[in-house]
């Protein structure tokens, strides 16, 4: 057994140790694919005030050995690699061994404070189905998501400065700058935290229903089994599904949150990286990049672990049931109401110029003028909203399709797309944006293709989860039993059960596709102002949170409403089924007529159930 398991594992562990060297020989070649003179940024990120003469540039080039080339300088720090030497920082001179491990101290620091605020969210976001689920009436569960659907789009950036402004500024409650202690995690925590809880929270009240709709839980309450008990083995039931993007969620709290670390000063992993990706400070960039990947590792492997831990008998003797959803969400008007009200902002403010400029009427408040009020220029805030959004939800569409496709793809092939996965998702988005910039250069489609290099990989986890416990079914088991083929499988009942839940996850995650494509072109890897774009619009107006929240709260209540379309549409996702005479006609049902002299007597050989109807204990109602 332990000669089959080396022998399955290997070609993984050498696939996942191959993509890990070639992400750290991309991050040595950085300056070499954006074709910069290593020497010149590294000169202004010591001294801006000194003149780059060729007499300086060739003393720093002799100094790093840059005129080496770069594979020796990937060699060498290769070697002192495996002696436990990172090298010395380029910019300070100072080991960087230190400095990157009481970064990643601190980052799992913060990550822990901002997985408890997530947990906490995650729970209220689900607390009703739970609820109705334990008091056995699932099916009374509303369509619901406005409330997780503000939390999911609020822009990690927004959320800390607000809570610093407001919470750690005026009213004193808790320190808004620094790191310091306990107290300095509070805030920063609630920031990564809100809005991560409440995407995870969406996508386990996704799953609830149809694990309250299987028929261990309808048997347990028809014998009387404490709604407590049967709500908790739900959990167990829907977890597993959502454990590799809890693990990549872990990843993103620790080399993502660069944003946040920049607002409230905390020397964080992300912090650290993004300083040494702009100064071009390669030991420090490679150990940085080098600690994040060997962190979505850990952490991508305990996900797999704790998974196989909770569901491992069920997926080695495939008796699982298909989370399918017991009966379609209701009709709700709540999609039709927010994208009317969207639609609506859109129109009224294409109907003005983004471009205007009256300095005379700087940060004025919403007026009959100005409904959204002016930014720092004087420019009319709902003009630049509607206009931007032309741009902003096209690209974001656009790149939330081609992530859902990759995603879906790459996710079928768990073996290849697992280390994958676990190596796309340790880039922090603004390392991957320089990457790309170098390689396809900077341009109107830089952000978008940076943007899609890493949002496919959340949606990968998520198939590869679901398609590991959609195998171990009784009825993909049963099926295969029969006689179908793999093409037959995938088609028939693989792709119903897998993409429902996925294209509804893609769609929770259609806000933050366009807040990242947008903060790309704030950090100048993209559009650049005056473009309209909401992002844009939200870091140039940042400064003036205070002076003119209606500057800040324009753009961010936009988002809204486009997560909360995204979210209460996206519930009504569901497989096309099929006509009942086709569905007899796919599983061979005969009918067999014999003539008498009276009449005619059909045999019929019964349909199966339907995976995607639950079936009930006999003597089991729905009310039980």
């Amino acid at each position: 057994m332990l000669k089959a398991v080396v022998r399955g594992g290997a070609p993984v562990l050498f696939w996942h140790a191959a993509l890990v060297a070639a992400l750290l020989c991309g991050v040595g070649l950085l300056p070499w694919l954006s074709r910069t003179d290593p020497a010149l940024t590294v000169l202004r990120a010591r001294s801006a005030e000194r003149v780059p003469t060729p007499e300086v540039l060739d003393a720093i080039r002799t100094q790093l050995g840059l005129d080496a080339g770069p594979l020796k300088l990937l060699g060498d720090w290769f070697g002192g690699l495996l002696h436990g030497d990172a090298g010395r920082s380029w910019i300070s001179g100072a080991e960087v061994t230190p400095s990157v491990l009481q970064a990643v101290g601190v980052s799992l620091l913060l990550m822990g404070g901002s997985l408890a605020v997530a947990v906490l969210t995650a729970g209220a976001v689900c607390a009703r189905t739970l609820r109705l689920g334990a008091g056995r009436r699932p099916d009374g569960r509303r369509s619901a998501g406005t409330g997780s659907a503000l939390l999911s789009t609020l822009p990690d950036f927004l959320t800390a400065s607000v809570l610093a402004a407001v919470v750690g500024v005026q009213l004193g409650w808790l320190p808004a700058l620094g790191w310091y202690g306990p107290q300095w995690t509070v805030l920063p925590a609630l920031s990564l935290g809100l809005p991560a809880g409440a995407l995870l929270g969406r996508m386990l009240d996704d799953l609830l229903p149809g694990a309250f709709a299987e028929q261990w839980a309808l048997a347990a309450a028809a014998r009387g089994v404490p709604g407590r008990s049967i709500a908790r083995q739900a959990l167990r039931r829907c977890v597993p599904g959502l454990l590799p993007n809890f693990g990549l969620f872990v990843v993103g709290l620790t080399g993502g949150a660069v944003a946040v670390e920049q607002v409230f000063d905390i020397p964080g992993l992300g912090r650290l990286t993004l300083q040494a990706a702009v100064a071009q400070d390669l030991p420090v960039l490679q150990a940085g990049t080098l600690a994040l990947v060997l962190l979505a590792a850990i952490a991508g492997g305990a996900a797999r672990l704790t998974a196989r831990l909770l569901i491992g008998p069920a997926l080695r003797d495939g008796a699982l049931l298909s989370l399918h959803r017991p009966t379609p969400p209701r009709p709700t008007t709540l999609p039709l109401l927010y994208g009317g009200l969207l639609l609506a902002v859109v129109t009224l403010g294409l109907a003005r110029d983004p471009l205007r400029l009256d300095t005379t009427a700087r940060l004025q408040p919403p007026s009959w003028a100005h409904p959204f009020g002016t930014d720092g220029l004087g420019r009319d805030v709902l003009a630049r909203v509607g206009h931007g959004a032309l741009s902003t939800l096209a690209l974001a569409l656009a790149v939330s399709a081609t992530a859902l496709v990759l995603g879906v793809l790459l996710g079928l092939l768990p073996r290849v797309s697992g280390p994958l996965v676990d190596t796309v998702n340790a880039v922090p988005p603004v390392l991957a944006a320089l990457l790309v910039t170098g390689v396809a250069g900077s341009g109107p489609s830089t952000p978008a293709l940076a943007v899609t290099a890493v949002a496919w990989a959340p949606l990968a986890a998520h198939t590869s989860a679901l398609l590991q416990q959609e195998r171990a079914t009784t009825h993909l088991t049963a099926t295969r039993a029969l006689g179908a083929g793999p093409l037959q499988l995938l088609r028939r009942e693989l792709l119903p059960a897998l993409l429902p839940p996925v294209v509804r996850h893609a769609l929770l995650r259609l806000p933050g596709v366009a807040l990242a494509l947008a903060a790309l072109g704030f950090l100048g890897l993209g559009a650049q102002p005056p473009s309209p774009e909401w992002g844009l619009l939200l870091s140039e107006n940042q400064p003036y949170a205070e002076r003119a929240p209606w500057a800040v709260l324009a753009p961010a209540a936009a988002l809204a409403l486009l997560g909360a379309v995204a979210v209460t549409g996206g519930g009504g996702v569901r497989w096309p089924r099929r006509p009942r005479r086709a569905r007899r006609r796919a599983t061979g049902e005969t009918q067999t007529q014999t003539q008498t002299g009276t009449g005619t007597t059909a045999a019929t050989r019964p349909e199966p159930p339907d995976p995607a109807r639950p079936i009930r204990p006999e003597g089991v109602t729905s009310d039980a």
